[in-house]
């Protein structure tokens, strides 16, 4: 039998463009028909395909460590969940790329899947639209691996993903002083050079992966969007267990006992939020034998 392996944009970067999509699985199909198509017509150089709680749910079956993602309540750093059965990264070298694979998804996931979310995504010079560097902090090659990708056991090559987008208020972040803004990020804009006296509140300081127990590394493939008005941030996070995303997330909101929201909520929030489980490759294609 094939070793199983990580499905290939989760350690390698996406490519320039994308599209984050998430479905609800409709109410009259067949989970188990559904999954069989996924399996077999999904081509992994589309993308990366994750599933979530309420599809397995459905299916009668149980992914160990996937859950719903949990809604986080905070005074100034709301965390919504907006759970869906299926999410799919769709990433090419061109729109026109994008756009045939989506067709492609499109016929394969009909019917047994509604679209209920969609948003166009890009890379940005490595940069989120704030023009900060994003994803520094990423771990590199074994320890990437490390990370993201389950290393045995019945679950081996597969991940979890956290999805968030975050939207920008960019109109308010522009009128602060570089030095303000500096100051949210914790690093400065021109270096990427971590300010070691950053305020708490700063996102350095409050998602410091170090600063966890057990240390909370995580593979962020994060892709900015603009979308008419809205923009911001696809936040994108693989892991191999979702509790290294979600103590950070629960640090960000200010849940901790120090009760310091991080300061990205200034300017931005979160507007959805999913788990999602990737299944391991065999073949080029998603196992699905769950």
């Amino acid at each position: 039998m094939p070793v199983p392996m990580s499905q290939p944009y989760i350690l390698s970067k996406p490519h320039p463009y994308g599209m984050s999509l998430s479905f609800a699985l409709a109410p009259l199909a067949d989970p188990d028909k559904a999954m069989h198509r996924l399996a077999r017509g999904f081509e992994s150089d589309w993308g990366t395909l994750a599933i979530g709680e309420p599809l397995t749910r459905k299916l009668g079956h149980r992914i160990p460590g996937l859950r719903i993602f949990p809604a986080m309540s905070a005074p100034g750093a709301g965390v919504p969940s907006t759970q869906q059965s299926l999410w799919i990264l769709i990433t090419a070298d061109s729109q026109a790329e994008v756009f045939d694979i989506f067709q492609k998804l499109s016929h394969l996931v009909q019917p047994d899947f509604l679209l209920a979310d969609s948003i166009p995504t890009f890379i940005y010079n490595g940069r989120d639209l704030t023009g900060f560097e994003d994803g520094t902090e990423n771990p590199k090659g074994a320890k990437a691996a490390a990370a993201a990708v389950v290393a045995k056991g019945p679950l081996a090559g597969s991940s979890f993903v956290a999805v968030q987008r975050w939207m920008h208020d960019l109109k308010h972040f522009g009128t602060l002083t570089p030095a303000k803004r500096n100051a949210i990020i914790g690093r400065r804009h021109d270096t990427n050079e971590e300010i070691e006296n950053a305020p708490k509140s700063s996102h350095v300081k409050r998602s410091t992966q170090e600063d966890f127990e057990p240390p909370a590394f995580m593979v962020r493939r994060s892709m900015p969007f603009v979308s008419g008005a809205h923009m911001g941030l696809e936040f994108i996070s693989y892991v191999a267990a979702l509790d290294t995303f979600e103590v950070m997330m629960r640090r960000m909101a200010g849940l901790d006992p120090d009760g310091i929201a991080d300061a990205l909520f200034t300017f931005s929030r979160p507007v959805t939020g999913g788990y999602y489980w990737c299944p391991p490759v065999r073949k080029g294609r998603p196992d699905l034998r769950i």
